[in-house]
C-alpha cells in the first residue's frame, strides 16, 4: 500500500516572503555586528585615529621613500623622507605663526574699523538694526565672560587632557607610519601567513584593492585640497584680505571634508573680509564658494579622483552626513575613504576588473 504525502492544510508562506525573511535576518545580523564594531571603535578612538592618520602619511611618503631607496639604503631613505616631512610641517607652522604675528597690530586696527562699518551697514536698509545694538551685544558678552570667568577657566583646564591626547595620537601616528613606510609589505606578508591557506589569496586581493583605493583617494584629495588652497590664496591676495596664510591652510584642511568643508572655510574667510574690507569684498568672497565649487566638482574631481574613487556624489553626501552624525568631524573625514574602500573590496571580490586595469599600472606590492 502506497502512502500519499500529507499536504499541510494551514496557510503556506510564499517564496517571496521566505526570501525577504532570509534577507531580513541576515541584515539584522550584519546590523548587530556593525553596531558592536562601532561600540569597540568608539572605545578605541585614539589608536584607531592614529592608525588611520599613519596610513594617510604612509600613502603620501611611501612613493618618496621608494624613489630614494633606489639611491640609498632603505633605512636611510625612510629616515630622510620622514625627517624631511616633519621639517616641512614645522616650517609651515612657523610661517603661519610669523604671518599672524606680523599682521596682528594692523589686523586689530582693521577689525576695529570694520566693526564700525558693519554697525553702520546693519543700521541701514534692509536690516534697520537699532543704533547701539552691536555695542550692547558686545557689552553683554563682556559681562558674561567676566561673570563666568572661573567656570570658563575650569573648562579650559579640563580640556587640557585633549591636548595631551592629540600629541599622543600624533606621536603614535608618526611611530606607526615609520614602520609602514619602511616595511609595510613585509608586515602584510606576515599577516597573510597567519591566515588559513584557503583564504590567503582572497584576502590578498581584497587588501590590495583596499590599499590601492585608499592611497589613490588620499593622494587625490591632497591634490584637490592644495589646488583649492592655491586658488583661495590668489583670490584673497588680490582682494587684500588679511590673514591670507592661515585662511589658505584652513581651506586646505577643510577641503579634506568633501562637499561641506570648503564652503565652511570660505564663509570664515568672508567674515574676515567683512570685518577688514567691507561688505562688497565679503560678497565677492562668498561668490568664490560657487566658483571654486564648480572648479572642484567639474574639473579637479574628474581629473584627479575618478580613477581611484568611483562612487556617486549622492553616496558621497550621504556618507559625509552619516559619518558626521556618528563620529563628528572625524567621521565626516573618514566616511568617504571608508565607503570607497568597502566598495572597491566588494567589486574586487565580486570579480570585477575595474580595479586592476587602471591605465596599465602594475598592482602595488601590498598594503601598505
Amino acid at each position: 500500500m502506497i502512502r500519499r504525502p500529507v499536504r499541510p492544510t494551514g496557510p503556506q508562506v510564499g517564496p517571496g516572503l521566505q526570501k525577504t525573511a532570509g534577507y531580513a535576518w541576515r541584515l539584522l545580523v550584519l546590523a548587530a555586528a556593525l553596531y558592536l564594531v562601532l561600540i569597540v571603535l568608539g572605545r578605541l578612538v585614539l589608536p584607531v585615529v592614529a592608525v588611520f592618520v599613519a596610513l594617510v602619511i604612509t600613502s603620501l611618503l611611501r612613493p618618496v621613500a621608494d624613489l630614494l631607496a633606489r639611491l640609498l639604503p632603505r633605512t636611510l631613505a625612510v629616515a630622510v623622507t620622514v625627517v624631511g616631512a616633519v621639517l616641512l610641517v614645522a616650517g609651515v607652522l612657523a610661517l603661519l605663526g610669523e604671518s599672524v604675528a606680523s599682521e596682528w597690530d594692523s589686523l586689530v586696527n582693521e577689525f576695529r574699523g570694520g566693526t564700525g562699518r558693519i554697525e553702520r551697514w546693519l543700521e541701514g536698509a534692509p536690516f534697520h538694526v537699532k543704533p547701539g545694538s552691536a555695542t550692547q551685544l558686545q557689552n553683554k558678552l563682556s559681562s558674561y565672560l567676566s561673570t563666568h570667568r572661573a567656570s570658563l577657566v575650569n573648562t579650559a583646564v579640563n580640556q587640557a587632557g585633549k591636548v595631551v591626547e592629540v600629541f599622543t595620537g600624533a606621536f603614535l601616528s608618526l611611530f606607526c607610519s615609520i614602520f609602514f613606510v619602511h616595511s609595510g609589505d613585509r608586515m602584510w606578508a606576515w599577516a597573510q601567513r597567519q591566515l588559513p591557506r584557503g583564504s590567503r589569496a582572497t584576502t590578498d586581493r581584497a587588501g590590495r584593492a583596499a590599499w590601492r583605493t585608499f592611497a589613490g583617494y588620499t593622494r587625490g584629495i591632497i591634490i584637490v585640497a592644495a589646488s583649492n588652497a592655491v586658488l583661495v590664496g590668489i583670490a584673497l591676495l588680490v582682494l587684500q584680505v588679511p590673514l591670507v596664510a592661515p585662511l589658505v591652510v584652513l581651506e586646505f584642511f577643510a577641503t579634506l571634508i568633501p562637499l561641506i568643508g570648503s564652503p565652511i572655510a570660505m564663509v570664515i574667510a568672508a567674515v574676515v573680509a567683512l570685518a577688514a574690507r567691507g561688505p562688497l569684498t565679503a560678497v565677492i568672497v562668498l561668490g568664490l564658494i560657487v566658483v571654486i565649487g564648480q572648479i572642484e566638482g567639474h574639473v579637479l574631481h574628474p581629473l584627479v579622483l575618478s580613477w581611484a574613487v568611483r562612487i556617486h556624489p549622492v553616496v558621497v553626501a550621504l556618507s559625509v552626513i552619516a559619518g558626521g552624525i556618528l563620529a563628528g568631524v572625524i567621521g565626516a573625514v573618514v566616511a568617504v575613504p571608508l565607503v570607497s574602500v568597502v566598495w572597491s573590496v566588494i567589486g574586487e571580490l565580486r570579480g570585477d576588473d575595474h580595479g586592476d586595469d587602471r591605465g596599465g599600472r602594475p598592482a602595488p606590492a601590498g598594503p601598505p
